[in-house]
Formats: C-alpha cells, sequence, structure tokens
C-alpha cells in the first residue's frame, strides 16, 4: 500500500510515505522510537529461508572444493560428475575437520584428514581403511540445497523442506544480447542491515560528486508491499561519465531520470527507465561481515553480437574503472558507520529517510519470522 503524506510520522514509519501534492514524498524526521529500531535491526540476524548468493559461477571448476559463509553457517561446495553443485556443511562428521579442505572423488567429497566420502546428500559412502564388506557407520553431513543460475551459486541454507517454494530472482537481462552485464564484487567490514540500507538510500550522491555521479536527488514515491519495499527517486546526472554509461545524450546537458530502487528480501533491484538495471544479491556473512554479488545491466545501443564481442573488455574495463570507484567510496562510508557503532551500540541516531527505516523494519520483520517459526516465509 502507498500511505499518503498527511499521516503522522508514526504511521509513516510503520509503513511508508506516498506522493505529496507536488508529486514528492516530504522527508521528515520520525519519531515513534525510531533509535530502537536501529540500534536492535544492527543485531539482528537472517530469515535463512531464502536463496542466498555465495559465489560466482567461475569461482568453482570441475574438481575444486570451495568453502563459504551464509551468517555463520560454513558451507563446503563442489562439483559431481555433472557438473551439479552440491552444498554440505564444512565438518566431517568423523572428527569436525573442514570439508572445504577435502578432495573431489567422482560424485563425491572425501575429507582430507581420513579420506571418509560423502555424497551431495552428505551420506558417508566409503572408509578407505575399511573393507568394502564392512557396514559403514551412520555418519550423515548436513546438506543444502544448491543451484548455478546467472553466473551465480546459490544455497539455500534454512529449512529445506521450503526451497522449492521460494523462487530464486529472476533476471531476464541475462540472456539478452542487447544488455552488457558487468558483474561486481563487494565484500564489507559491516553488518548487512547497514549495507542494504546504502543500497536504498539515494540521497548520499554528495559522496560520489567528484565521480561525477547523480545530484539533487528527490523521493518520489515509497511504497510498502509487504513483501518489498519500493522506492521512486528522481535523480540528476551530468558529465562525461553520465554520457558515457548511456544517461545522457551531451556532457554539457543535465538529464533527469527516475530510478526505481526495489528490496525484495533480501536481495536489491533498481532500473534508471530502461538505462540500467542492477541486480544486488546480498550475502550476510557474520554480524561484522558482509558480501554482494551484482550484476550491472547497461544498453549501449550497439547491435546484439557486437556487444557480445565486446563484453570481455568492456565489462572489465567499466567495473574496475567506474563501479568499483563508486563502490570503494560507499566501503570507506559504511565501515566508518560499523566502527561507531561497535564503539557505542546504545548511540542514538537520527534518520530521515523513510525508505531507510522501511528497510530495517522489514529485516526486523523477516528475522522475527523465522524467530517465530512460521511454516512459510513471505515473498
Amino acid at each position: 500500500m502507498v500511505t499518503s503524506a498527511n499521516q503522522t510520522p508514526e504511521q509513516s514509519a510503520n509503513s511508508a510515505l506516498g506522493d505529496s501534492s507536488d508529486g514528492t514524498a516530504p522527508i521528515r524526521a520520525i519519531a515513534l522510537e525510531q533509535h530502537e529500531v536501529q540500534n536492535s535491526v544492527r543485531q539482528a540476524g537472517i530469515n535463512p529461508n531464502f536463496w542466498y548468493a555465495v559465489a560466482w559461477s567461475s569461482q568453482l571448476a570441475a574438481g575444486q572444493v570451495l568453502g563459504v559463509e551464509v551468517w555463520q553457517q560454513k558451507i563446503a561446495l563442489y562439483r559431481d560428475r555433472s557438473g551439479a553443485v552440491q552444498a554440505l556443511e564444512d565438518a566431517c562428521p568423523h572428527r569436525g575437520v573442514e570439508l572445504s579442505r577435502g578432495k573431489v572423488m567422482g560424485d563425491h567429497l572425501a575429507c582430507r584428514y581420513h579420506g571418509w566420502e560423502f555424497d551431495g546428500a552428505g551420506q558417508c559412502r566409503k572408509i578407505p581403511y575399511l573393507p568394502p564388506s564392512q557396514k559403514l557407520p551412520c555418519a550423515q553431513a548436513q546438506s543444502y540445497r544448491a543451484v548455478d543460475r546467472y553466473g551465480i551459486i546459490w544455497v539455500f541454507p534454512g529449512d529445506q523442506s521450503l526451497a522449492d517454494q521460494m523462487p530464486l530472482p529472476e533476471i531476464p537481462e541475462f540472456d539478452d544480447p542487447q544488455w552488457l552485464a558487468v558483474p561486481v564484487t563487494g565484500q564489507f567490514r559491516a553488518h548487512f542491515s547497514v549495507c542494504n540500507e546504502n543500497s536504498m538510500d539515494v540521497f548520499h550522491g554528495f559522496l560520489h560528486e567528484e565521480l561525477q555521479g547523480w545530484f539533487d536527488p528527490v523521493l518520489l514515491k515509497l511504497k510498502d508491499e509487504g513483501n518489498a519495499i519500493v522506492a521512486d527517486y528522481r535523480v540528476s546526472y551530468k558529465g562525461q561519465m553520465a554520457k558515457f554509461l548511456g544517461f545522457t545524450e551531451s556532457a554539457d546537458q543535465v538529464t533527469t531520470k527516475t530510478v526505481t530502487v526495489q528490496y525484495r528480501y533480501p536481495h536489491f533491484f533498481s532500473r534508471l527507465e530502461g538505462v540500467s538495471s542492477l541486480y544486488l544479491m546480498r550475502l550476510p556473512v557474520g554480524l561484522r561481515e558482509s558480501r554482494s554479488f551484482a550484476i550491472f545491466f547497461l544498453r549501449l545501443g550497439l547491435p546484439g553480437w557486437l556487444v557480445q564481442v565486446l563484453r570481455p573488455w568492456a565489462a572489465k574495463l567499466i567495473e574496475q574503472k567506474i563501479f568499483m570507484r563508486f563502490l570503494n567510496q560507499d566501503i570507506e562510508m559504511m565501515e566508518s558507520e560499523q566502527r561507531a557503532i561497535d564503539r557505542d551500540p546504545q548511540r542514538r541516531y537520527v534518520e530521515i529517510n523513510p525508505a531507510i527505516i522501511a528497510v530495517q523494519r522489514m529485516i526486523l520483520r523477516q528475522y522475527q519470522q523465522f524467530l517465530n517459526g512460521k511454516a512459510k516465509p513471505s515473498r
């Protein structure tokens, strides 16, 4: 629902702000003990009953084992003989040694310590120093559903019976040759809520002014759909970088566009009026560590075949020379914010962007839903 602009601050904080008379959503300070919400969200865990991106597909070649972590759950990934990704708890049931140190043996993963072999379901299938006729002990490693799609490896770390009920995010641009896909990896020494707020916060364009980022942002509409927070911002662009990326036709011309940002727990999606799209998959690792696997899609105005020919070097160039420069500035701010939280967890802060408050409440709502043990998460 879209709420009206004449609601009380308390009502605005609990749902969202809508359109005002001039077509923009007013920014106002939020009451309702908002500092308590912000302090609580910094300690919140995740709802694990969603698909989480844990690695790029290219990071896991045949015969390799890769250790990843989803909110303090360590997981070992490997590919079986068919190339399918298998995911097991990163601890051998025998002695607890990390299975990510192990060796792929056909369809099995062998612990490096004693060679115990486990299949993709986590069942022990062989112990090399026992005769083939001897019955194996009941040794079962926790297994997780894993999928390789969009060049990303996804793991479902929660209740495995719910995995089929929760679809992966849809990325229609991935198979469209007209779009140039630019993958970008982020690593942050900060709680995932700090990172999520940065992704929803279009008002920090001031940080990127030297990189010719966006300016004069205005929140037009904010909508809480229950399973998603959707915000429309009006932003302006100018300069050579904006022209190169197709945001404006002339470097000297100010172009105003609408960017839509969606927080569909636990990931972000944004679109800039048919010019670009962003799919940002968040990976909460621990209380002070997060990662992201993002794919930017750009329209270069070139034939699809030419876009694909240029893709290998163009994507790398744009990632390193443009997107990573923006991301590194964001990382510096997010990690500074986390250090302030660590120094004084109860410090009061003043947040006036209702989109940020809506994101905080979504995080707490999903975590509480998991703690309450509901059978099926909202989506």
